[in-house]
């Protein structure tokens, strides 16, 4: 018959038992990584897309500047003139989907009394995928004041300019720290008139104005 022996613990052993896995370090790297790497991921997810954030909101700027800057250049412009105008935001956006982008151009006359009046407007938008803006009607129409909208330097009695708006939704590809709905951007520019007093505009040449407008 087999008898059980009594496993007999000396004390000096355990003593060492304990302080040699006081001391084992063995592990710790490793779960400190664990608590440490939320954190990290949100940091670094954080940084990409504020820095794109960053990065959409100037290619706004630059359509709103590109808009209005090329519209001044020109003594009058056409349906097709201002199309083309607003596809360049389809390059200036590169390498970001410049859908959903929205662009409207305004002429503006400053009259005597220093009141803004809207002259002509027209809007385009960038649908996902295209490489051209489709013309849309602009919600500002003919002989609207907008002189609230117009930095006060600006307001020159008997003057024209050339008004840019832009809006943009910035929709974050991760979408962990900022809004993954998305962030309305938008942007304005001002341009007086380069190559005449005012830029005329119609739908066709057939159509075309020979006098600015004072409405």
């Amino acid at each position: 018959m087999l008898m059980s022996k009594a496993i007999k613990i000396q004390p000096a052993a355990l003593l060492r038992s304990v302080a040699a896995l006081a001391h084992d370090r063995r592990g710790v790297a490793a779960v400190e990584f664990a608590f440490i790497l939320p954190l990290m991921l949100v940091m670094f997810f954080g940084i990409v897309e504020f820095s794109s954030g960053v990065a959409v909101d100037r290619k706004v700027t630059l359509m709103a500047r590109a808009a209005s800057d090329l519209t001044s250049q020109a003594t009058q412009v056409i349906d097709s003139d201002l199309q083309n105008f607003f596809s360049a935001s389809v390059g200036i956006m590169t390498p970001y989907d410049a859908s959903p982008t929205k662009v409207t151009l305004s002429e503006i006359y400053v009259d005597n009394s220093n009141i803004a009046h809207i002259q002509w407007s027209k809007a385009g938008v960038i649908s996902s995928g295209a490489t051209q803006a489709t013309l849309t009607a602009s919600t500002r129409n003919q002989g609207d004041i907008v002189t609230s909208v117009v930095p006060s330097a600006l307001l020159v009695a008997g003057s024209y300019l050339i008004f840019s708006e832009v809006s943009y939704k910035y929709v974050p590809t991760v979408g962990y720290v900022m809004a993954k709905a998305g962030i309305n951007l938008s942007d304005v520019a001002f341009t007086r008139p380069r190559q005449s007093v005012c830029v005329f505009y119609a739908p066709t040449i057939a159509t075309m104005p020979t006098t600015c407008s004072t409405y």
